[in-house]
């Protein structure tokens, strides 16, 4: 059975021991990065294991505009300052940053691998991956998806500046981008596919569930039998997943330093047993 998962924002000025973590798509390199927030969560937290579930860095930005502040710097070296401290450090590649495959291998404390099998403190086994093998248009069509993401930067631009003005009359952020993937169809529809392989995939390889990222969609639920979980993003929603020590897996909210953060945490999905 699914296990119970809420998602909810930190209590302030706390530092939480959590057995696993799971952070994706940072996108360090593009202005569209929330680096701060990122380098804040990992601050505030310590883990046993930490995965770093693809496009940690954007090449596909990097390429067409140099851009790279202090603040991304501060989140690379803190992946390595957790992994000095005794942090076991799995990073898992994505199609933004898809040259670090040539660099598989264990350098000390941090692994690079394409894809990894996770075994909860319950002893439920899991497949940790970026998630593009299953896109086609990644996978076969790299040109387009270049194009997609140019047309993304343009919509979160104009998402920003909207956001803007709704923060001038007091209104909450509001996603454009997360708002046409849950209305358009096609958008409806490639969402599911996505989920849907990439469990079969995991019942391929005798897993309970998967693990995944690169949709930028946070998501926990139970697909058939199987469990399916997606990290989000750092671009727009600031989510992560953490393990207990009791192997229960939640989806955790992340908000900017000083933003008005709740107590009260909503759940997202809960077993009959839990």
């Amino acid at each position: 059975m699914l296990k119970r998962m809420t998602l909810h924002d930190p209590p302030e000025q706390t530092v939480t021991k959590y057995r696993t973590g799971w952070i994706s798509d940072l996108h360090l390199g593009s202005r569209a990065s929330n680096a701060a927030a990122a380098l804040e969560f990992l601050k505030a937290n310590e883990f046993e294991k930490l995965y770093v579930v693809g496009d940690l860095i954007d090449i596909w930005k990097l390429r067409r505009s140099r851009y790279w502040p202090q603040g991304h710097t501060d989140v690379i070296n803190q992946i390595l300052y957790k992994a000095k401290k005794g942090t076991r450090v799995v990073f898992i590649p994505g199609n933004h940053d898809d040259f670090c495959r040539n660099f598989l291998g264990e350098f000390g404390n941090i692994v690079i691998r394409t894809n990894d099998i996770h075994e909860t403190a319950d002893g439920t086994r899991l497949v940790v991956m970026h998630g593009h093998e299953f896109d086609g248009v990644t996978r076969y069509a790299q040109w387009l998806a270049v194009i997609g993401d140019v047309g993304y930067s343009v919509l979160f631009t104009i998402n920003r500046w909207f956001n803007h003005a709704r923060s001038l009359f007091g209104l909450g952020y509001w996603s454009l981008s997360a708002y046409i993937k849950s209305k358009v169809k096609d958008a409806v529809n490639f969402v599911s596919d996505f989920e849907d392989s990439l469990v079969k995939y995991a019942a391929d390889h005798d897993a309970k569930g998967v693990v995944c990222g690169h949709i930028h969609t946070p998501k926990i639920s139970q697909i058939g039998s199987l469990d399916y979980y997606n990290c989000g993003d750092w671009v727009e929603s600031g989510t992560a997943l953490v393990e207990h020590h009791d192997g229960r897996i939640e989806l955790v909210r992340w908000l900017d330093g000083a933003a008005k953060r709740t107590r009260k945490p909503l759940v997202l999905r809960q077993s009959d047993a839990a």
